[in-house]
Order: C-alpha cells, then structure tokens, then sequence
C-alpha cells in the first residue's frame, strides 16, 4: 500500500503542474484584466530619455488623450508598430514613450546613456518617431505600477488622467481601427464636449 502512494502522490503532483504551465501556455496575454484601467494614471517622478534635466509627472498626461507607449530599441515587434505610430502622429494623435532598456538593468548588464540615446536615435531616423517626448522609466518601476508585462504595450489615458484601455502587443492598422480608434474619438468628443459646455457658462 505505501509503494502505491509513493507513486500516486508525484504523479499527481506532476499532472497538476503540467496542467498549470498548459494554462499559461495556451493563455491570450492581449485579455489580462488590468487593474489600472478606469483609475487615475499612478503619480511619477521620471526624466527624459534624452534629457536627465527635464523632469515628467503624471500631470503630462492632463488636458489632451494620449497613448502611452510602452517600448525600448531592443524590442523587435516594437520596431515593426513604429511606422504606423508615426502616422497616427501626423494624423494629430498624441503620442507619449515609456521607454526602459534592459540593458541599464544589472541583471542584463550595463549600457551607457550616451550609447543608449544613440540606439534611440538610429531606430526612430530609420523607422518613424512618433512620440512628443519619452519618459525614462529606468529601473521600471513605473511600468510595474501600470501592471506592464513587456513590450509593446499601450495605454489611452483621457485628458483627466484616467486610463481607459491598456492593449498588449503592437498596433497596427487593424487593432488601431477596431479596438483603439473608437475610444479614441469619443473620448476626443467627450474632451471637446467639456470645453464647449464651459464656454457656455
């Protein structure tokens, strides 16, 4: 009888964790639910990527809809959504970066600025830029408050600073005009709504 269990008891064990790495396997990371959707965007204190003089808060995010992109040069797919992103800034939406490099981690190495903001000037010369400004989230601590698996990812946060839609994976035409675009124009609506109605006051 204790032979029996003896084999029982890490069999069960095995399929259990097999049945749990299946889960995650076969999961679509695109329908994770974020808990910082429909909640103000969390306060920060982060640089410029470019410029470790020019400090951001969450207050950048007030008064105009905005994407928040999340992306860094090493991220292969996030080279592939540039060029679209540059149009949709030509098109007039504004487009804020939340760049992080993994290689200013200590766990990944370490990588100079000066390198860093070469890599970042390369790959928008090349592909598009389509941000106004890049926050720096340097050892992205900012990314685990937003709930940011990877990248790209991307937030649309209202003009009052409330995220409503964090999407997981690139945009492209098809995302941008099915899932994105829609909120995007009423929230625009909603925004120039407002003003309107306080003129009238």
């Amino acid at each position: 009888m204790k032979k029996y269990w003896l084999f029982i008891i890490p069999l069960a064990i095995f399929l259990s964790m097999t049945a749990f790495l299946l889960s995650g396997l076969f999961s679509n990371p695109k329908y994770i639910n974020v808990s910082a959707v429909n909640r103000q965007a969390p306060p920060f204190e982060l640089t410029d990527v470019m410029d470790e003089q020019r400090l951001y808060s969450e207050k950048v995010f007030l008064g105009e809809v905005t994407l928040l992109n999340v992306w860094g040069t090493w991220c292969v797919t996030c080279a592939v959504e540039l060029p679209y992103l540059a149009q949709l800034r030509q098109q007039g939406v504004r487009i804020v970066g939340l760049y992080y490099e993994l290689d200013i981690d200590p766990d990944f190495g370490v990588k100079p600025m000066a390198q860093v903001r070469n890599e970042i000037n390369d790959i928008l010369k090349r592909y598009g830029n389509p941000y106004q400004f890049n926050i720096f989230d340097k050892v992205r601590t900012y990314s685990f408050d937003l709930g940011v698996t990877g990248a790209p990812e991307t937030f649309v946060i209202d003009k009052a600073g409330v995220i409503r839609m964090h999407h997981i994976g690139d945009i492209n035409e098809a995302v941008w005009r099915t899932k994105i675009e829609p909120l995007y124009l009423q929230l625009q609506a909603d925004a120039e709504g407002i003003i309107a109605g306080a003129g009238t006051l």
